[in-house]
């Protein structure tokens, strides 16, 4: 299959509809615009349904209504137009309907400005809405990472009756580069006997909500959800290390940090210093499992990001006091430049 050159936010939407994408409610916010304007492009063409709302909050409860009757359902914004989504996620993880929604990020807080920031990552791992629920989170580096797990998503969605959510800054969104699109990874799905699709006269009716007036069921309820996201937890993680062989120091980066940091690798290896990289791909679950394998010539921990320190919580906690942790971040819409990437590292190593 031959790779072509796409636009990040139209790869999506792309890889949406080959994943099986046939409904998407969404709402215009810069850097993902050109996202929801490919599907209301594409989607008439190819037996799907675009709808764009009048604002996030009708967005996100016409994707629990779609959800609900059985669709595969996909909606898409940007920082604070996942925020106003937020207290229907919850609805959503609470009434166990899948979903997938993307995070093109921008830098905040509030209505911020429309340059790329990852500093989104306590809202999509720690949850905005309310209530003890999680979302798999999939953080990719690259469009063709980025494809793929959008294709997955539906998939994986289906699979544990979860809302999946897809976060990308605004660079992955607005940056152009040759996809393949590959056939997505089937997994063995049960039947949807619980969708409101209308009785028929042979079964009892379904209803789908969130509420539970009785502590003692809703704490059931929880409980079972808790199960859920511990098989999340044991199966879904997943992360890329590279270059951790006798590594002096080890960053924890993802999404386009983690391609800067590459490149900031190779270039500290033309002057002998030796870094290793742990690269997330799924925010939540978090890879914790990854910093079992930091070599014993390790003598610290960085974690870069495009934020003022929130992955970085992760970072301590996987690092369990085996090394201590240091943090270099740019927020507001700046990109970390590799140079003060390097200039850190060296700090940590004593000004080498």
């Amino acid at each position: 299959m031959s790779k072509v050159l796409m636009k990040g936010n139209e790869a999506i939407g792309e890889a949406a509809i080959r994943g099986g994408c046939k409904y998407f409610f969404g709402y215009p916010i810069t850097p993902q615009n050109e996202l929801p304007e490919y599907m209301a492009k594409e989607m008439p063409k190819r037996d799907g349904v675009f709808l764009q709302a009048e604002s996030e909050v009708a967005a996100i409860n016409m994707v629990y209504g779609s959800a609900g009757a059985g669709g595969r359902v996909m909606t898409s914004s940007s920082s604070p137009g996942i925020a106003l989504k937020q207290e229907g996620i919850s609805y959503i993880a609470g009434a166990e309907l899948p979903c997938v929604i993307v995070n093109i990020s921008r830098g905040g807080p509030g209505l911020g400005g429309i340059q790329p920031s990852q500093a989104d990552y306590f809202q999509s791992t720690r949850g905005g809405g309310n209530g003890d629920y999680r979302l798999l989170v999939y953080a990719p580096a690259t469009l063709q990472e980025m494809v793929d797990l959008v294709m997955d998503s539906f998939e994986v969605a289906d699979y544990y009756r979860n809302p999946v959510m897809i976060v990308g800054d605004g660079m992955i969104g607005q940056m152009m580069e040759p996809v393949e699109f590959r056939e997505p990874k089937k997994r063995e799905l049960k039947e949807k006997t619980w969708v409101t699709t209308g009785t028929k006269g042979q079964r009892k009716p379904n209803i789908i909500n969130s509420l539970a007036l009785d502590p003692a069921k809703l704490e059931e309820h929880n409980f079972k959800l808790q199960k859920k996201y511990n098989e999340m937890e044991k199966n879904e993680v997943m992360y890329e290390n590279t270059n951790l062989e006798n590594a002096e120091l080890v960053v924890a980066a993802y999404g386009t940090t983690a391609r800067i940091v590459k490149n900031v690798i190779e270039e500290l290896k033309e002057e002998g210093i030796n870094v290793g990289l742990i690269r997330p791909i799924t925010l939540w679950p978090f890879p914790t499992k990854a910093f079992d394998e930091i070599p014993d010539s390790t003598k610290a921990l960085l974690s870069v990001e495009m934020s003022l320190g929130q992955m970085v919580d992760d970072v301590k906690i996987a690092s369990n006091g085996r090394w201590p942790v240091h943090f270099y971040g740019r927020t507001g819409g700046m990109i970390p430049e590799p140079e003060d990437i390097k200039s850190k590292i060296k700090e940590i190593l004593g000004g080498r």
